[in-house]
C-alpha cells in the first residue's frame, strides 16, 4: 500500500470515528506504531487532524464567509434532509423564529409546502419569499442587511424581538465544536441576533448538516448546552454521541 492511499484511509477512519489511535492503526496496517505517527504528523501538517497522546482528533477550518447566493447549493440534498426532519417538531399553532441560514430556508420551504397552521417569525429574506404564497402568518424583522445579504441583523433587527417569547427557533451554524461546548456563526451582529433568539425560545434546535462538526466560524454565538436538539443528516460517531449525552441534547441524525 502507498503511503498516501494509507493516510487517506487514517483520514476517512478519523472523520468517520471522531478520532484515531495509533496502535490500532499499526495493526490495521500491519506497520510500526513509529510510522503511523509520522502520517499523522504528515497529516497534521495538512491541516487535516489534530495530534493528541496516543493518536488523533480531526482538525477545526475555520470558513470564510461566503454570500447566501455561494451557499445555497452546497449539501443541498443534506439540507432538505435536515429540514424534512425538523419541519416533525412543529405543532399547530406554534410561534416559530426561523434565522438566516441557507439550512434554515429549506425548512421554510417544507413548512410553505405543508401550509402549516403557525406563525413564523424571522429576519431570512428568503424565508419570507418562501412563505408568502402560503397561508402561514409571517412576521418580519427587519434592520441592518447582513454581510450575506440574504437577512437583517444588528440593532433594529433585535430591539424588535426583545418582547418576543418562541415555542421553537430553529437556528443555523456555521460550526460546531462539541470538545469546547461552543455554536458558531460568521458575523458578530448575526450572533448577537441569534443569541436573542436563543434567550427568547421555548426550544431551540441547532441544523447543522455533517460538515459543519469539522468547522469553526469567526464568532460564538452560545453554548452546545443551551440549546434543546441538534437536527443533522448523517448518523453521529461515538465521539459525537458522548458529547451529546454530556450536553443533554436531543439528537435526530
Amino acid at each position: 500500500m502507498f503511503v498516501e492511499e494509507r493516510q487517506d484511509l487514517i483520514l476517512k477512519e478519523l472523520l468517520e470515528k471522531g478520532s484515531v489511535r495509533v496502535k490500532e492503526l499499526s495493526e490495521r496496517f500491519n506497520v510500526t506504531e513509529d510510522l503511523i505517527r509520522k502520517d499523522l504528523s504528515a497529516l497534521e501538517k495538512l491541516g487535516k487532524c489534530k495530534k493528541i497522546y496516543g493518536g488523533a482528533i480531526p482538525s477545526k477550518q475555520n470558513v470564510n464567509r461566503k454570500k447566501a447566493s455561494q451557499r445555497k447549493t452546497l449539501n443541498l440534498e443534506e439540507k432538505k434532509k435536515i429540514a424534512q426532519k425538523a419541519v416533525g417538531l412543529i405543532q399547530e399553532g406554534n410561534v416559530v423564529f426561523l434565522d438566516i441560514s441557507t439550512t434554515v430556508v429549506e425548512l421554510a420551504r417544507e413548512i410553505a409546502r405543508q401550509n402549516l397552521n403557525i406563525t413564523v417569525v424571522t429576519n431570512s429574506l428568503e424565508a419570507v419569499n418562501l412563505l408568502i404564497p402560503s397561508d402561514v402568518n409571517v412576521i418580519f424583522i427587519g434592520g441592518e442587511l447582513d454581510y450575506g445579504k440574504d437577512g437583517f441583523v444588528g440593532s433594529l433587527a433585535d430591539q424588535m424581538l426583545e418582547n418576543f417569547h418562541f415555542d421553537l427557533a430553529f437556528c443555523g451554524v456555521v460550526g460546531l465544536d462539541l470538545e469546547e461546548n461552543a455554536v458558531y456563526t460568521y458575523m458578530a451582529k448575526d450572533g448577537v441576533t441569534k443569541k436573542m433568539v436563543v434567550e427568547r425560545s421555548k426550544a431551540v434546535y441547532l441544523l447543522a448538516d455533517h460538515d459543519k462538526f469539522n468547522q469553526l466560524g469567526n464568532y460564538k454565538y452560545t453554548t452546545i448546552d443551551s440549546v434543546t436538539g441538534l437536527i443533522t443528516d448523517q448518523k453521529l460517531n461515538s465521539i459525537q454521541r458522548k458529547y451529546c449525552r454530556k450536553y443533554g441534547l436531543e439528537c435526530f441524525e
